[in-house]
């Protein structure tokens, strides 16, 4: 594996750097899901809950509009609850929910996406996730187990890759970690322990306040940031001599973060571990996808620069850690601040 020293793969190296930090400029973690639940209480009454991402200090333009039949369709007010803008009204469905349509009005304006979760009150859930392209669906007569693979992987996938801080974190392990075999270790060790609390967590058998892990998350980049200094100046620290207990350490925390996303928006009570499941494996895919494309950058870097000669200053190598670990020191004096 390349050593990331040489300056064929520095460039691309601050370019993902830059670009991560420009995406992250507000917040480490771009717009959450919105969410829309229906649980029957009895007969054609169903308690209704609707959650709308905050963006730029106001709900996102968007409004959940239930099936005709259904009185009322749309909620009334909404009221913030520190990290999202809630609604929650009981309504009348005269005709069942089933062949209804459910719709998010002003979601194809979005870059956003909704979880819309059904709950008879019979053991039988329903899942489904609506994006920008696909703002409605039909409620079907019947679950379909396709439906749930299908909504919770894609919504792990997106989850990662919108998640700026955790793919900051994985960008400094390749920043850090020497050699192929090292690396398939931390990035394996990494994988188990977000995995590992990720189940524990969504299921209920470990708890952690959320703004203390979100701010030991953004430390953990720090921590990482520094090693890669550290490293490239001849003094070995505790991440390059083992980073995988180091990877395995962190990704307990990182899984915290990813199951506070997972419990807001709730698992179906009948396919809990396959939801579970795709929902991680959405997660790994994603984060494969980053990797991917990070070396796929390098190649092409190094395609280039075999053929034009790039002078970088003495310094540049500094840019990437330094970069890093300064927007993650900023995320953390944020989240200290929100405790």
């Amino acid at each position: 594996m390349t050593t990331l020293r040489g300056r064929s793969i520095l460039v691309p190296l601050l370019l993902l750097a830059g670009a991560l930090g420009f995406a992250a400029s507000a917040d480490a973690h771009a717009l959450q899901p919105g969410y829309l639940e229906l649980r029957r209480i009895e007969g054609d009454l169903y308690q209704v809950l609707w959650k709308v991402p905050a963006t730029g200090g106001r709900p996102m333009e968007i409004s959940a509009e239930l099936p005709e039949g259904c009185d009322p369709r749309v909620p009334q007010a909404l009221a913030w609850n520190g990290a999202a803008y809630l609604a929650a009204w009981v309504a009348s469905c005269s005709r069942g929910l089933e062949g209804g349509v459910i719709t998010i009005v002003g979601l194809e304006q979005t870059a956003t996406d909704v979880l819309v979760r059904l709950d008879f009150a019979d053991g039988v859930d329903r899942a489904h996730r609506l994006t920008a392209g696909d703002p409605s669906f039909r409620v079907p007569a019947r679950p379909s187990s396709v439906e749930v693979v299908r909504t919770y992987l894609l919504l792990g996938f997106e989850h990662i890759l919108r998640g700026i801080d955790h793919l900051l974190f994985v960008l400094a392990l390749l920043l850090l970690v020497k050699g192929a075999r090292r690396l398939a270790a931390t990035v394996t060790a990494f994988t188990v322990a977000h995995s590992l609390t990720l189940a524990g967590a969504t299921l209920g058998f470990v708890h952690a306040p959320g703004p203390p892990i979100e701010a030991a998350i953004a430390l953990s980049i720090v921590f990482l940031a520094a090693e890669i200094l550290r490293s490239r100046r001849g003094q070995q620290g505790l991440a390059e001599r083992r980073p995988w207990v180091v990877a395995f350490a962190f990704g307990l925390l990182h899984g915290f973060g990813f199951a506070g996303a997972l419990i807001e928006v709730g698992l179906p009570q009948n396919s809990i571990p396959m939801a579970l499941l795709f929902f991680n494996l959405g997660v790994e895919a994603g984060q494969l996808f980053f990797i991917a494309c990070a070396f796929a950058l390098l190649a092409l870097a190094g395609q280039v620069t075999q053929r034009i000669d790039v002078a970088l200053p003495s310094w540049g190598w500094a840019v990437p850690p330094y970069a890093i670990g300064c927007l993650a020191a900023f995320w953390v004096l944020q989240r200290i601040e929100a405790f």
